[in-house]
């Protein structure tokens, strides 16, 4: 672990002193037997993909005090690469699961962190809730905005605690500075841009192909619709490849972005959203949504959110790969996952903060300081020993824009919503308020 590395868990709300994870010294699976086992919760981490990284530690750390039972993944490769990467953390062998249906029915699993592909994310959450679980599902917590409707339900139904895995939200720079920008720092906060740049290259046009080795292929499409497999699917293009099973940038990364907009702004459901969206970039291969996107989100009060996506075009319009600009009377805010700057109403830098930490940019997968608090705080909210950084309810409404924005996209013109509780307003835009499940598969509370 390097300086700057155990700095930043010093400072968070769990660091203490002891041992680190893979260091000398005691075992976390020893010291969790010490400080005993009425209070440790037995985990499930179900999707073992491109998310996997961000699990070892808060799993691993002592200070979290929970087992590991089961590392779940429909492709078997996926499974033997997580036990290797956890074998280095903690010093026994979880169960390796391929049918997540097996992990709803074992009483014995406390929690399930759902690290899936989008399609499986609101299904998947309410079969855990049901049969006992709390749940860690990651971003995008929906597909489609009545999944959503469903896990709001859900919770106040169950009682169950459900974080989505906006990490920003743990972040002390930002809870520093969200706090500040409430208190008045820029005086009334009236307007955020959310941006995202990245230089996705070229997709493969899909091809029918056999199941590659190792794969369940029925389990993977789950509660959608069944389909042919085609080439390289299952590994991350399927957030490419239509409406199946992704939700495209703005569910993939604009969540994060517009989770944090709307945090600062203290804004719910919009008025109304306009898009102009398009596919720009290798007209030929094979991605069939959108890579490049603005949204705009107007909400009462004449508060606005703007969403700058490019998926395809690595160029830094604000400086930086991914993070959120917020205007007020008197001043503005710049912040994403590094850290925050503070500027006066005539643009001079009064105030900035790095966090030091490792989560940050656009790069794939992985995890980070941001991560790990966030998982922790779900842990010990769990146990009722902390807040939870963000209800479930508000990951929803997060998502949510990500819904609308991909919506307008999809029928190609904006529209009004209902403010209160996020109903558009639109009849064709109401076509694709829900989806259509595989039968025995439909989402209910």
């Amino acid at each position: 672990m390097s300086e700057s590395r155990r700095s930043f868990i010093k400072k968070s709300a769990f660091g203490v002193a002891g041992m680190t994870i893979g260091g000398a010294g005691m075992s976390a699976n020893s010291y969790n037997k010490i400080i005993g086992a009425n209070d440790r919760l037995n985990v499930a981490v179900v999707g073992l993909g491109r998310r996997l990284g961000a699990f070892p530690e808060p799993i691993a750390m002592k200070e979290s005090n929970v087992r590991l039972l089961y590392l779940c993944d429909v492709m078997k490769s996926q499974r033997e690469k997580a036990a290797e990467r956890f074998s280095k953390v903690i010093d026994y062998s979880p169960a390796l699961e391929n049918d997540v249906r097996r992990i709803y029915d074992n009483k014995q699993v406390d929690i399930m962190i759902d690290a899936t592909p989008d399609h499986w994310h609101a299904p998947g959450t309410v079969y855990a809730v049901k049969s006992g679980k709390h749940v860690y599902v990651e971003k995008p917590c929906s597909h489609n905005p009545r999944e959503g409707e469903i896990l709001a339900d859900l919770q106040k139904k169950y009682k169950k605690v459900i974080q989505m895995g906006n990490q920003q939200r743990s972040s002390l720079e930002s809870i520093e500075i969200i706090r500040d920008i409430h208190n008045g720092a820029i005086g009334v906060p009236y307007k955020a841009t959310a941006f995202y740049s990245n230089s996705r290259g070229r997709s493969p046009v899909p091809v029918s192909a056999p199941v590659p080795d190792g794969l369940d292929w029925d389990l993977w499409q789950g509660p959608a619709p069944r389909r042919e497999y085609k080439h390289n699917t299952w590994d991350y293009q399927w957030h490419w490849y239509g409406w199946t099973w992704g939700t495209a940038e703005t569910g993939n990364n604009a969540v994060h972005e517009l989770d944090v907009a709307r945090w600062a702004l203290q804004v719910d459901f919009p008025e109304r959203v306009d898009v102009a969206s398009g596919k720009f970039h290798f007209p030929d291969d094979g991605w069939t949504m959108y890579d490049t996107m603005d949204a705009t989100f107007t909400f009462p009060g004449n508060k606005i959110i703007q969403w700058d996506g490019k998926s395809r075009n690595g160029y830094r319009t604000y400086g930086a790969g991914r993070g959120t600009i917020i205007y007020g009377s008197e001043g503005s805010v710049y912040v994403d996952r590094r850290g925050y700057k503070l500027f006066d109403r005539d643009g001079n830098l009064i105030r900035e903060r790095e966090s030091g930490g490792t989560e940050g940019g656009v790069a794939l997968g992985g995890g980070g300081n941001m991560t790990t608090m966030h998982v922790y705080n779900f842990f010990e909210a769990v146990r009722g020993k902390e807040v939870l950084k963000s209800p479930i309810d508000e990951g929803v409404k997060s998502t949510h824009l990500g819904h609308l924005a991909n919506i307008s996209s999809r029928i190609g013109k904006g529209f009004d919503v209902n403010h209160l509780n996020g109903q558009a307003l639109d009849r064709d835009a109401l076509k694709l308020w829900s989806r259509k499940y595989e039968s025995g598969w439909e989402p209910e509370v």
